[in-house]
């Protein structure tokens, strides 16, 4: 796998409508808008600059997570920075518009930096990247201040944390702030695993020590247990290609992604969301590096034509070898 350092965690997941799915054959959309139609009115909302349909689509959702992940996809939406700052201005008690904006501050800072290593980012580019996520921050204090308990700023916040290089006691007490209220968040225990890997300092022990105690406290059917695939990827993708091999291959880690798969995305409890092609696609990777292609089957069939590109873009021509590992995976159901 490619050595590269995900950016703002931005999510592609899939239908969340929980019906039965057709067995994938085409390049897989990763495009969230285009493979969640749940998401659809928010797209239209933010082309349009309609403020009013933005808040109605956000007070529709049913979950934190769903909130959270929308907001992520939202700040991807190109030139919507200057309808949310309108907004912000003109509803200034309001926490949803400055956080939105944050996030689309966010990314803007994500997109100069890149998500190369730190060494292949210029000074230039660590500048304004910071400048971008200061903007961001400031707007977050207000509203965390203001609304303790409010997670889309919260989670913000951990990618502001990681991004100003804050450190891990900082990340962790945001993350505890968060947590408190919603103990469960999955983008924001995907926020915090990233900065407890050692590309942001951290350690593999830290990172699949949090990931195992999010999965174990997490209820059985939650997407919390997804954790434990990401460290694994992460791990992996730190690895030579030897190493990496053997690694992936290891029968303990194939042990351990079956246990997480089982009690998260496989469980009778599961629910779907807009998380829900996040978890299949990180294990049908996980398992498909491994070459467990019989344990990636069940991911790839749930996926269909839809994939999210978080981890598999570790993967040069990632959409390719997609294809081929669902090819492999498949034929043995």
């Amino acid at each position: 796998m490619t050595k590269t350092s995900r950016t703002s965690g931005r999510r592609t997941d899939g239908d969340q409508d929980g019906g039965g799915r057709r067995a994938g054959s085409g390049t897989p959309v990763s495009d969230p808008f285009d493979a969640l139609p749940g998401l659809a009115p928010l797209r239209a909302a933010a082309r349009a600059g309609d403020w009013a349909a933005t808040r109605a689509f956000f007070a529709g959702l049913g979950s934190v997570d769903d909130f959270s992940f929308a907001s992520g996809a939202l700040a991807d939406v190109e030139g919507t920075e200057g309808y949310l700052e309108a907004a912000a201005e003109a509803l200034p008690a309001d926490p949803l518009p400055r956080t939105l904006l944050a996030e689309r501050y966010i990314r803007i800072g994500w997109d100069i930096r890149s998500g190369a290593r730190a060494q292949h980012v210029s000074r230039e580019q660590f500048d304004e990247f910071h400048d971008w996520l200061r903007k961001a921050e400031r707007l977050l204090i207000e509203v965390c201040a203001e609304q303790p308990a409010y997670a889309p700023a919260w989670t913000a916040r951990l990618l502001t944390a990681r991004g100003l290089e804050l450190g891990h006691f900082e990340a962790r007490r945001r993350y505890a702030r968060l947590s408190a209220h919603h103990p469960h968040h999955f983008r924001a225990q995907s926020q915090l695993l990233q900065q407890l890997c050692p590309k942001w300092g951290g350690s593999w022990e830290s990172a699949h020590g949090f990931a195992r105690e999010c999965a174990t406290a997490a209820p059985d059917g939650s997407h919390s247990a997804v954790l434990v695939a990401e460290a694994h990827i992460e791990h992996a993708s730190d690895l030579t290609d030897a190493q990496q091999a053997e690694y992936v291959r290891d029968v303990s880690v194939r042990d351990d992604l079956r246990h997480a798969a089982q009690v998260s995305v496989l469980h009778p409890d599961y629910r779907d969301g807009f998380h829900r092609i996040t978890g299949h696609s990180t294990f049908a990777l996980a398992f498909s590096l491994g070459g467990h292609t019989a344990d990636a089957a069940r991911h790839f069939a749930a996926l269909g034509d839809t994939a999210a590109q978080s981890f598999w873009q570790y993967l040069p021509d990632w959409k390719t070898r997609f294809a081929k590992y669902r090819q492999a995976a498949l034929a043995t159901l």
